[in-house]
Order: structure tokens, then sequence, then C-alpha cells
């Protein structure tokens, strides 16, 4: 039986009304749970950027700071998973932040999808000029001589500066007064003043003041040799065999996304990592891209909440 024409032509539009859109066909808002300006808000800036150019809609950068990044972090927990809201997860966010805060605001298991690692960034470790330490060992011969007397800086409770400090304390058997302050930027402040004495700290935001000579760079905290600092050694190498701290983090987005959605996102987040403006902007900031699947992303996660939830423990480390 055939349909009249414009009987024809209503089911037509009215199968076209009720397709869904192809995604993405409006802006799609990257919640980074972190202050304008800071670390993490300028290498998603960048990958946003990139990003945008490749998906043919614009993204929008929503700054959420607040409670070392639970305030976005719930934010993104909340939102629609249609793929129209992602955001930024990281050590603290997806692994510390539940060993430290006794009421978190989301579940970073089961509240979160996991897209992709975008990279991770080696604290340095570095000593205020006037401190007689040059090498790790010097260091360590200094904290045991004189015990809980050296001043070690952070840019608060709970960020990889402070507890790769505790690790170190720990993997050393040294003590020395850890003293967070509110960012890196007063710690460095007080370093580079002679107040504190040694800080562990993202290479992107120490970096520029050990290259300028205003502190004295010691150590990176990664196993291997970081390519913006080559003349420094590990601290692994330095003597302290194993230890290891990275400051890493990917995208993630509200748990429920459709599997074809993050697949997409997946691809073209690693075509953003592997674009030359990406690769050199993050070169410049110490941050070395990490492309690969979401699997191998919540393996990094699961390998790091056993060592860090240690670390927290021993060191009684928490945020109110």
């Amino acid at each position: 039986m055939r349909l009249p024409r414009h009987l024809a032509a209503l089911v037509l539009l009215t199968a076209a009304a009720a397709a869904p859109a192809a995604w993405p066909d409006r802006p799609i808002r990257m919640i980074v749970p972190y202050a304008a300006g800071s670390s993490p808000d300028n290498i998603c800036r960048l990958l946003a950027t990139e990003m945008a150019k490749s998906l043919g809609v614009s993204m929008v950068i929503d700054n959420r700071p607040g409670a070392s990044g639970s305030v976005g972090s719930e934010a993104i927990a909340k939102a629609a998973p249609d793929g129209y809201t992602i955001g930024y997860g990281n050590i603290g966010t997806l692994t510390t932040n539940r060993f430290m805060i006794a009421k978190l605001p989301y579940d970073p298991d089961r509240d979160l999808a996991l897209i992709g690692m975008m990279g991770a960034v080696q604290n340095m470790l570095a000593v205020n000029n006037n401190l007689p330490v040059k090498t790790v060992g010097d260091l360590v011969a200094l904290a045991k001589k004189s015990p809980g007397k050296l001043v070690m800086a952070s840019g608060g409770a709970g960020n990889t500066g402070h507890l790769g400090g505790e690790l170190f304390k720990a993997m050393t058997g040294t003590f020395m007064l850890h003293v967070p302050y509110r960012g890196s930027p007063a710690a460095i402040t007080d370093l580079i003043g002679g107040q504190a004495d040694l800080i562990f700290d993202n290479l992107s935001s120490i970096g520029t003041h050990a290259k300028a000579g205003r502190v004295r760079g010691v150590a990176v905290s990664g196993l291997k040799r970081s390519p913006a600092f080559p003349d420094l050694p590990t601290i692994a190498e330095s003597g302290v065999a194993g230890y290891e701290t990275l400051a890493w983090g990917g995208l993630v987005a509200p748990a429920g996304l459709p599997p074809d959605l993050l697949a997409r996102l997946n691809g073209e987040l690693n075509k953003a990592l592997a674009s030359q403006p990406v690769r050199d902007g993050y070169f410049s900031m110490g941050f070395e891209p990490a492309p690969g699947t979401p699997a191998e992303f919540a393996a990094m996660v699961k390998k790091e909440i056993p060592k860090w939830q240690a670390v927290i423990r021993r060191s009684g480390a928490k945020m109110e």
C-alpha cells in the first residue's frame, strides 16, 4: 500500500526530528577543578584549543576550584553523560583525595568515566641557595644530623609536593618539618627568601626559578630524567632506589557516558596530544604527553591507590 505523498513527507519529517543530532553540534564544557592560571588550567586550555579545531565546536573552560579539586570533580560527576561536559581528573581527585578528605562529595570509581591520560609532570627537589646541599645525599645527611630542623614547604596539604616529600622522608628515614602554603607561588617565595629550606614541586612551577638561579635544583622525581632538565639526576638514581612521584592527569566524564562517545573522545584526545602545538607547549611546561586508552588510564589510577594510601596513613596527612 502506498502512502499519499503528503503523508509520506510527514513520516520522513517525524523520523528526522526523532533522530539524534550528530555529536558534537554545540560547545563542549571542560571543567577544570583548579584555579585559572594553575598548572592544570594551563595544560587543559592548550589541549582544549587543539581538540576544538578537530571537533569543529568550541570548548569552554569552566574553572571550579576548591577542596583540592573536589568541588569541580563533584560538578563533573553530577553533569549529564552526553559528551557535552568533560573534565580534568588527576592524582588528587582520582587517587589521594579519597584518603585525605573524610566526606568526599563524589565517588571517583563510581561517578566518573575515564577517557584517557593527558600526561604527567615530574616534581623537582629544590633547595634555598644558602643551604649547603647540592645532592640528595647531602640533604639526607643534613636532615639526619638535625631532625626536624629543616623546613619543607609545599603548595598545600595533600598535593604531590607534600606527599612526595612524605614518601621521601619515609624512604630515607629522615624527619623534616612540613609547612603547607596556599599554593606553590607563596611556598616558592619563602623558599627563595630563606624562610623555607626545601621543596618538592612541579617542574611547571619551580622550573623557571631553578633556571633563573633563584633556587638550586637538586633532583627530579621520576624514574627517568626530565627532558626539560637533562642535567638533573633522578632521586632514584641519587641513592633512593625506587622513588617516584608524578603529578599525572587526564580527561574524565560523568559515569554513564555512551561507549561510542567515550571512544570518540579518547581518539580526539590522543590526536591532540600528538599535535605539534600541544607537544611544544607541554614540553615548555615540563609536562610529558602520555596518550593511551581508557583501560591504561584506569590501570594507572589502580596502581597509584595503594602506594599513596600507605604514605597518607603513615604521615597522618588529612584535609578538613
